[in-house]
């Protein structure tokens, strides 16, 4: 029996109380306790039987031997008196029990005052956390992160972090990634052992092959049961062995603030994902007051290297020599955009972008040539075939970007291992991509005649925006087309909107269809190419902007389906996505290839619900347009709804 003095009383149960001879849980302040009710008088006992730590309260009173009655756990067997918490036969195991009071609102049980929270490693990797800047985390807490999870309670609780609890790992996961696209900046995601820390691969692998820093915290069983096959246990070193740059167990003696610090210095200098593995009961250890939290003060060097002379001079002269240069802009570009438009501009260079550059330059903009490659544009097309120098900047030269490794090429990025990667370019410039862009721009005269390209480009607008309306015409009765499908939405999309894109033909028909202005952010799973990428990516673009910019997410319905419970993360947090959900009811884009491939079309067509009222059974506002006349109406009430909101259009597959 606990001692009465300094007890603090906590109601657990209502004036109804409980029948005899029955047992339940009940909550105490934190405590969850085994209330009994036996030959009329109440017991509360501690919830945990000694054996494996068994919820009593789940058990039952059963008689035994000689017709006594024992408090039964619900996992062994093991019993105790319903009252006095002792074991049959004095065997010495006991539980402890708590006094009870019976009042006329209700049953109460009085608990020692709660003693002063004490410094935990959880508490150290949190702190460490807010410290370098890491102040939002996507997961999901279960029973091997617990400790971690309440130390990050305590840091949001204090203003310092934001914990957003979503439906599956792997939302968490993508969320990160496209928070690092957007920012440039790591995210954290989380999860339990086993299964909730597989469930990340998938988006540290597409933060990885995109090139942005995310931190992946995954609990662990216990660190001394590793190895004989305990309940959810993985070789987690292992599995993320591949996909992290800094891949680390966090032991007991580890040096922990230094651990975070190392790892978030590997994810921000080499742009990669990081995991530390937390085992369960390490979260939980005490730390010294004194063991200090990790910072980056100290740990990160300024990064504007400048380019070599030599390789500068030779890319100012084979400009300066060209005629009809172009510049091409990659996502590595991303925070340069307005210093290259700059010097485009004094040089009367037409600027083109890869897919993952998408709206880095207005598709308005004079110089402005769109999309290149498979989901681009036939501006930029014409612009690189009619080009004789192409200036390629943060960007990657794989097969899908489209650039020619024809033309005379000079290669701008701040990683050397990027550079030359797929085949050999003449020129390669290494250095840091905005200070090489302003001694590219202090090179060359102000009065650089190349007249008249300003006036090709415009002409080739006018015939492609020509196209495009006849495709938005286009009604084989069968659904909308995607080129009407677009035009609303570059109508309808705010000038400064995040835009998270799924994969898929929605992929292919936004690169090609919707005008970007200039200001919006594009975001999408480049190089993995991961379907179900898009709505949690806007998850993480609200997230990154603070609800301060619009966020839109274009999804097929194969991708949503993918992460479709999601909608309810919107909803419990009130995100404020603009959700375009093209339902064409298949697989459309592997359809496409299966007949490209001259295969029969086989098991792509899907079965799916009304997503719009879907998106209305989760608390969002769905949309459900089967006319384009409809569309522009459609994206602007979602648009301008305060929270989640979804248009399903019925889409023609075979209009893309």
């Amino acid at each position: 029996m606990t001692d009465s003095k300094e007890l603090v009383w906590h109601k657990v149960l209502g004036p109804e109380g409980l029948d005899d001879g029955r047992v339940m849980t009940v909550v105490a302040g934190v405590e969850q306790i085994a209330l009994t009710r036996f030959d009329g008088q109440y017991g509360a006992l501690t919830n945990h039987c000694p054996h494996q730590g068994g919820p009593l309260g789940e058990g039952s009173i059963e008689r035994g031997a000689e017709d006594q009655c024992w408090l039964r756990c619900p996992w062994h067997g093991w019993d105790f008196h319903p009252l006095t918490g002792e074991s049959p036969g004095g065997h010495g195991d006991h539980i402890d029990t708590f006094p009870v009071e019976e009042r006329a609102d209700g049953i109460y049980v009085g608990l020692p005052g709660a003693p002063a929270h004490t410094r935990t490693v959880g508490d150290v990797l949190a702190e460490s956390l807010v410290q370098w800047g890491v102040k939002h985390v996507f997961g999901m807490v279960g029973h091997s992160n617990l400790g971690m999870a309440d130390a990050m309670r305590r840091q949001e609780e204090q203003g310092n972090m934001t914990f957003i609890g979503v439906r599956h790992e792997g939302a968490a996961a993508f969320a990160c990634s496209a928070y690092a696209k957007l920012t440039g900046k790591p995210a954290a995601c989380f999860s339990i052992a086993g299964p909730g820390a597989t469930n990340l691969l998938t988006g540290m692998y597409d933060a990885k092959v995109d090139r942005v820093p995310m931190l992946a915290l995954a609990g662990q069983v216990d660190n001394q049961v590793l190895g004989p096959g305990a309940f959810q246990e993985v070789n987690l070193q292992g599995a993320f062995e591949d996909v992290s740059a800094f891949n680390q167990t966090v032991y007991a003696d580890s040096k922990h603030g230094d651990l975070v610090s190392l790892a978030l210095k590997n994810a921000i200098l080499t742009r990669n994902p990081v995991n530390l593995i937390l085992p369960n009961a390490v979260q939980e250890m005490a730390a010294g007051d004194n063991e200090a939290a990790g910072s980056p003060e100290g740990r990160i060097t300024p990064l504007d290297v400048a380019p070599p002379k030599d390789a500068l001079r030779a890319a100012v002269d084979a400009i300066a020599g060209a005629k009809r240069p172009i510049f091409i802009i990659g996502h590595g570009a991303k925070a340069q955009k307005e210093s290259i438009i700059k010097l485009a501009g004094k040089l009367h260079a037409p600027v083109v972008t890869t897919f993952k550059g998408k709206g880095l330059i207005s598709d308005l903009h004079p110089l402005g040539g769109g999309v290149l490659g498979r989901s681009g544009t036939p501006v930029a097309s014409w612009l690189m075939n009619e080009c004789d120098q192409i200036v390629a900047i943060g960007a990657s030269f794989s097969n899908h970007t489209g650039i020619s490794s024809k033309k005379p090429t000079i290669q701008i990025d701040f990683d050397p291992m990027s550079l030359g990667k797929f085949h050999p370019i003449d020129i390669l410039v290494y250095g840091e991509i905005g200070r090489t862009l302003e001694e590219l721009h202090a090179s060359f005269p102000d009065d650089v005649d190349r007249s008249g390209i300003e006036e090709q480009v415009a002409e080739r607008w006018r015939i492609w925006r020509s196209e495009k309306e006849r495709r938005a015409s286009d009604d084989a009765g069968k659904g909308v087309n995607s080129a009407a499908i677009f035009a609303a939405m570059t109508r309808q999309a705010q000038d400064d909107a995040v835009i998270a894109v799924d994969v898929g033909n929605n992929t292919y028909s936004f690169g090609r269809y919707f005008e970007a202005s200039g200001s919006q952010d594009v975001l999408m799973s480049g190089y993995l190419g991961s379907i179900g990428f898009g709505f949690p990516a806007a998850m993480g673009a609200w997230a990154a902007t603070g609800g301060d910019r619009p966020v839109w997410a274009v999804t097929g319905d194969g991708g949503f389906g993918q992460y479709l419970a999601e909608t309810t993360t919107a909803v419990k947090y009130n995100m404020n996505i603009t959700h375009l959900l093209v339902n064409n009811h298949e697989l459309g884009k592997i359809t496409k290839e299966q007949r490209a491939g001259e295969f029969e079309v086989w098991k792509t067509e899907l079965h799916n619900p009304d997503f719009a009222e879907y998106a209305n059974l989760c608390g969002a506002k769905g949309i459900r347009v089967e006319k384009k006349e409809d569309l522009d109406d459609a994206m602007a009430a979602a648009r301008d709804y305060d929270g989640p909101a979804l248009v399903e259009v019925l889409a023609d597959a075979q209009l893309v």
